[in-house]
């Protein structure tokens, strides 16, 4: 009897160390493949974001990388949802307005990498040209203060304002105008997602529309406006990530990608020049 206890106890011992090793090659199994196969989640405007992004994803999972794609019609709520950790990182924004919107809302971002321009330009359902421009004429913008010094440099730029000598152009405000020649007004009551539904409905003499929203509208920002900026613009368009999460592996392969050769012919042949590649 003892010695059947003795040989049943070493068969159940022996079934539970088989178990263990099972368990840990179970384990190292799917620890490996967590390594070869990587989800990040990264929050995008329609357009050119997330068509920019869908493009990579091929290119991504070469890389054992699953790139989702979230999109967004505004500029808030994918900051909110970086902050709060539902997304690796969002794509939409360019440096000035990530850094007022750090400033403002106390978000620990940073940029991961810049990746596009997206000239900024005027359109006009009244006026051909922006020289024709009356006096008195009312020019429609975005309320977001960010696009605000980018608005009145483009308009510096264009003959129709003159801006206080030695400031960040990037900051201007409607205070810095020195010279106004023409007596333009401006008006920037509206969301930058509702700008070309009021240049459409012919609202004001001329408006000044972000090229995503443009782009997402069907207007063509080299054709169809009578002003635009030149690629030297410093508002590029950046990956942002909290702080810490630029250093992920997979977030440097996405920036890597997205400034890859592939990715940049795509926005100069799919923009045709109206979205233009940045390596930052």
């Amino acid at each position: 009897m003892k010695k059947f206890l003795g040989f049943a106890l070493v068969l159940v011992l022996s079934i539970a160390l088989a178990a263990c090793g099972t368990d840990k090659e179970k384990d190292t199994g799917s620890g490996d493949s967590e390594k070869d196969s990587k989800k990040i989640v990264v929050g995008a405007s329609n357009v050119p974001h997330a068509e920019i992004l869908e493009k990579a994803i091929p290119l991504l999972k070469e890389k054992g990388i699953e790139l989702e794609v979230e999109t967004f019609q505004d500029y808030i709520l994918p900051n909110k949802a970086l902050s709060n950790k539902e997304l690796d990182a969002n794509y939409f924004q360019h440096i000035p307005y990530l850094e007022s919107q750090i400033e403002e809302n106390g978000y620990d971002f940073v940029n991961a990498g810049g990746i596009h321009i997206e000239p900024i330009a005027l359109y006009s359902q009244k006026y051909k040209s922006i020289d024709k421009l009356p006096e008195g004429a009312t020019i429609i913008l975005s309320s977001s203060v960010a696009d605000h010094g980018r608005a009145l440099s483009l308009l510096e730029k264009n003959g129709l304002i003159k801006l206080k000598e030695g400031i960040d152009k990037t900051t201007a405000t409607e205070k810095d105008i020195v010279e106004n020649k023409k007596k333009i007004k401006f008006d920037a009551e509206y969301e930058a997602a509702l700008l070309p539904k009021i240049y459409e409905s012919g609202e004001g003499d001329a408006v000044l529309i972000n090229s995503n929203y443009a782009i997402d509208a069907g207007l063509n920002p080299l054709k169809d406006s009578i002003a635009i900026e030149d690629s030297k613009s410093p508002y590029v368009n950046v990956i942002a990530v909290n702080k810490g999460d630029e250093n992920k592996e997979a977030i440097k392969t996405l920036v890597e990608v997205l400034h890859s050769k592939e990715i940049q012919d795509f926005i100069l042949e799919e923009y045709d020049g109206a979205v233009v590649p940045a390596n930052e």
